[in-house]
């Protein structure tokens, strides 16, 4: 029903019901699409902000993409209407909207096309999607195929949801010049100068084809008619009326009427997307249906491939076996590619928020660390004279600092040396250190390490009397908003984060040649540690937090949030913890976040506001950052499971942010093990109907941490100032495992393989025993090969 495909290239699923919210996504650097296995769509495209050009039936507010995305009939979607013209059975593909159930079905989410096969009726209906590696549109194929013995006379209908693109101005035709529809509309302005900016806007919604239709219908209503969209009147018709759209609803619905021989096949292509102008429209048919180069081969062909070749690009820096294949096909195909989208899209915003932009960039170091460099200096460029990081990061001249991005955070400084450690870490590139550049309020021109000082100076000094950081209205936790919005209230996480920063801040300082200042901030992270356990801890774990009004939350006399995940895995990171304080906290963290699914990000989730810590309590129990399985938390708590040698325990949480590999778990949590979601639902204990299910949501912090665990935990083969350190913690069923890790422009093919007898770890590189596992001067462009006898 669900399983790897063709070298691991493809995931595919059997049924359009079992997994109704399967999806797979696409991108580029200036769209993403996200497609469901039943033909539902979520698009957008940047021009500079995000924007649509296939919209829902109603007015939509800009919004950011929503977990567990709903469906309904008319939500926007990709499909083909089939009708038989000889006895007038429907069906269509990939399922909705005729919802008629297929012969043989399959939806396969590949790395840079998603590709549908529905039997129904005795025809085959193929449909493909694909990007190109440039331009916001959507690159389409579909084959028809006759399967039975007898001539076909059939009607095919692609149809491509429009929907209500304006109130101020909509319409839509069919243009026999370009073999295709044009939908136009403007975006609604009031004041007269922002004028100048939508008129730059790609209002108008294309659909071509490469082959003249038959028919067209771009009037959704006289589309649909009386039998709505899973039975459209217009289908009862010998030919669609070649309508079009005046200030209506627009879609666009092409019909070619087909006669086919048994096993005959038919091939159709269309390009859909936003444009400015028709001018623009006409030079898109010619690239990539008229103009042919020295191949033979039109835009079309060309640019699949070059969305493919563009697609591998992101591939990881690690490739392994173990005997766990479900781990390895997401480690080796999927878990790269997600972290690569993050890094090259920015998420699709203008103004991402600090703390992702450089997590997502901590993870491009693994795949392109020059875009990571330069990441870091762009957002230390808009740093404050002060030390203090901004809420977003600007990407582009015209943004502006928008949402969540308007409310003021205090954790921003916190990610500075904790992501360029992993940077340092690959590249060893510490002349990153001298760089300078300005700041947001002055011209003042500093180095990069002074840059980053002065954020750790800036979070050493944002602390109350006791010495606990100020959390304002949020801190990592955006929604915990009104902990602190009268300047008084404190985050225990961001507290023992800030030790957590300060160690490696001080080891970065230590590798760079300042032991002075290393030492410094040694004794900050140290006295940091002893004021979190004098406040903090609550004799079992920590407590997440103060309020304005000092009350200790995240505690046992709590009823509800009673123990948050964060404060106890950033203890193990930075020290606050010492032996008895792990095992208690781990002994609670198992024993009352631990689920099947996954760690929870708080328990027992908050079933009323309390309006003292705020809007996170008032999310559904269960959902985002109330009490569900947030993965990104969940990683950082693995991460410092790794950190203190709890091996099993980090393995088994790591390896339950995957669905599967039962076919129940990938069903209670509906969703294809192609990507790791932002959460699954949680409150497992108190509502265990729901818990489990995937939010669906890409957009996520998780993908560079999980990285980080594999390559610093699990398998042990984390860089360093002098090379690489050999240091791997598989769990103690694994008996063999084998990495091929390019590192530093070398590759290492690293076998792992537990002897009986042995005492300690033994490593042997091109046949020699190292004895520290500090493998040392690599070079690049060298192949080492690497032995691992562990014990």
């Amino acid at each position: 029903m669900i399983h790897a495909t063709q070298n691991n290239e493809y995931y595919e699923l059997k049924s359009p019901t079992i997994l109704p919210k399967a999806s797979g996504f696409l991108w580029n650097e200036k769209m993403m699409i996200h497609m469901n296995c039943r033909g539902y769509a979520v698009t957008q495209f940047m021009q500079p902000e995000p924007a649509k050009y296939s919209h829902a039936p109603n007015l939509e507010a800009k919004t950011f993409m929503q977990p567990e995305q709903p469906y309904y009939a008319h939500h926007p979607g990709r499909f083909v209407y089939v009708k038989d013209e000889d006895n007038g059975k429907i069906f269509s593909a990939p399922y909705e909207p005729v919802r008629k159930l297929a012969d043989n079905y399959s939806f396969a989410v590949g790395k840079s096309d998603m590709v549908w096969n529905v039997e129904c009726y005795g025809i085959l209906i193929e449909m493909s999607l694909s990007l190109p590696k440039a331009d916001a549109m959507e690159l389409w194929q579909v084959k028809v195929k006759n399967l039975t013995q007898q001539k076909r006379n059939l009607s095919i209908y692609p149809y491509f949801t429009v929907g209500y693109m304006s109130w101020m101005n909509q319409s839509g035709e069919y243009n026999d010049n370009l073999q295709g529809i044009v939908c136009s509309s403007v975006t609604p302005y009031q004041k007269y100068h922002e004028y100048d900016k939508i008129k730059e806007y790609s209002d108008k919604t294309f659909l071509l084809a490469d082959q003249k239709p038959s028919a067209w219908e771009v009037n959704h209503e006289a589309f649909e008619g009386e039998g709505g969209i899973s039975k459209p009147s217009a289908l009862l018709n010998e030919e669609l009326s070649k309508g079009d759209s005046r200030y209506e609803t627009p879609v666009a619905v092409l019909q070619y009427r087909i006669e086919i021989v048994p096993q005959e096949e038919k091939n159709y292509r269309f390009i859909f997307g936003p444009a400015n102008n028709v001018e623009q429209i006409t030079n898109i048919r010619k690239k990539y249906f008229i103009n042919m180069n020295a191949n033979g081969e039109d835009g079309f062909i060309v640019a699949k491939r070059e969305y493919n070749e563009y697609i591998r690009e992101g591939k990881g820096c690690i490739e392994i076996k173990t005997p766990d294949p479900d781990l390895d096909n997401f480690v080796n195909h999927w878990l790269p590619r997600q972290i690569y989208y993050h890094g090259v899209t920015n998420r699709l915003t203008t103004d991402p928020q600090t703390r992702n932009f450089l997590q997502d960039h901590m993870g491009m170091s693994y795949i392109k660390p020059q875009i990571a460099r330069e990441a870091f200096l762009l957002a230390l460029s808009q740093q404050k004279a002060s030390g203090a990081m901004p809420d977003g990061i600007i990407l582009h001249k015209d943004a502006e600092l928008k949402y969540i991005n308007q409310v003021p955070h205090t954790d921003h400084c916190v990610w500075l040396p904790i992501c360029l450690s992993t940077y340092l870490d690959e590249t060893n590139d510490y002349a990153i250190l001298d760089e300078k550049v300005s700041f947001a309020d002055s011209q003042e021109l500093v180095s990069i390490f002074e840059h980053i000082n002065r954020a750790m100076q800036w979070l050493i000094n944002d602390r109350d009397e006791r010495g606990l950081n100020y959390i304002n209205q949020g801190d990592w936790c955006d929604p915990m908003n009104m902990v602190g919005y009268k300047g008084k209230g404190v985050s225990g996480w961001l507290t023992i984060a800030t030790a957590y920063a300060c160690i490696v801040w001080a080891n970065i300082c230590e590798n760079s040649g300042r032991e002075n200042i290393s030492k410094n901030y040694h004794q900050a992270a140290q006295k940091t540690n002893e004021i979190i356990n004098t406040y903090l801890w609550d004799g079992h774990w920590y407590a997440r937090g103060i309020t304005d009004d000092n009350v200790v939350f995240g505690i046992s006399t709590d009823s509800e949030g009673r123990i948050f995940i964060n404060p106890q895995g950033w203890s193990l990171l930075s020290g606050a913890a010492n032996k008895e304080q792990q095992d208690k906290l781990i002994r609670a963290v198992k024993e009352q976040l631990e689920t099947p699914y996954g760690v929870e990000k708080l328990a027992p989730s908050y079933t009323t506001m309390r309006e003292d810590v705020g809007r996170v309590t008032q999310k559904h129990p269960g959902s985002a950052e109330n009490g569900a399985v947030y993965n990104h938390a969940a990683a950082f708590y693995i991460y410092g499971l790794y950190a203190v040698s709890e091996k099993e325990n980090a393995y088994r949480l790591l390896r339950k942010m995957l669905p599967g590999p039962t076919l129940e778990d990938i069903v209670q949590r509906g969703q294809l093990p192609v990507f790791i979601p932002n959460y699954y639902r949680g409150a497992y204990r108190q509502f265990p109907r729901t818990a489990g299910r995937s939010s669906q949501l890409f957009n996520t912090g998780t993908a560079p941490w999980m990285y980080r665990c594999l390559i610093d935990g699990l398998f042990g083969i984390q860089g360093n100032r002098e090379g690489m350190q050999i240091k791997p913690q598989l769990p103690l069923d694994w008996n063999e495992v084998t990495v091929n890790r390019e590192f530093r422009g070398a590759m290492l093919h690293i076998d792992m393989k537990r002897e009986a007898g042995l005492r300690s770890l033994e490593i042997y590189v091109n046949g020699h025993y190292i004895e520290d596992g500090m493998i040392r001067n690599i070079k690049p462009k060298t192949i080492y090969k690497v032995l691992v006898k562990i014990p």
